[in-house]
């Protein structure tokens, strides 16, 4: 007998939580997840932005992000939604993605530049908040 005839365990017991890649299922809650994050923080982004600032100025975006509490909300925001972009853009190249060489090429694009990103982002709040004035 097969291993899998002497198995107590059903054939949907043995295949759940195991994409074809056995890590399908982290990916697609973790993405879920950060797009409610999103949803919440992009939600208060916009009433506190509408509500603090004073019309569409360079000047007011810098008094919003002078707020302790503003600023900290921006950085959750900026790393939310690069790490939100991150697990999209891997989940497209693996699906999509066929030749080995041009697939590891944008899955290391893919690591590297949302860091980037999210450096210059956060480096800018933080300069706006701790920087000379």
């Amino acid at each position: 007998m097969t291993e899998a005839k002497r198995s107590m365990r059903t054939p949907l017991g043995r295949v759940r939580a195991h994409g074809p890649s056995g890590q399908g299922t982290g990916h697609f809650i973790s993405q879920r997840v950060s797009a409610v994050a999103l949803l919440g923080l992009g939600l208060w982004f916009v009433i506190s932005a509408s509500l603090s600032m004073h019309g569409p100025t360079y000047l007011a975006a810098i008094d919003f992000l002078t707020s302790p509490l503003n600023a900290v909300g921006v950085i959750l925001l900026v790393v939310v939604g690069v790490y939100h972009m991150q697990i999209g853009m891997q989940v497209i190249v693996e699906d999509y993605i066929q030749k080995p060489v041009m697939r590891t090429i944008l899955l290391l694009l893919n690591t590297f530049v949302p860091i980037v990103i999210a450096t210059g982002a956060i480096f800018a709040v933080l300069l706006v908040n701790f920087g000379k004035d």
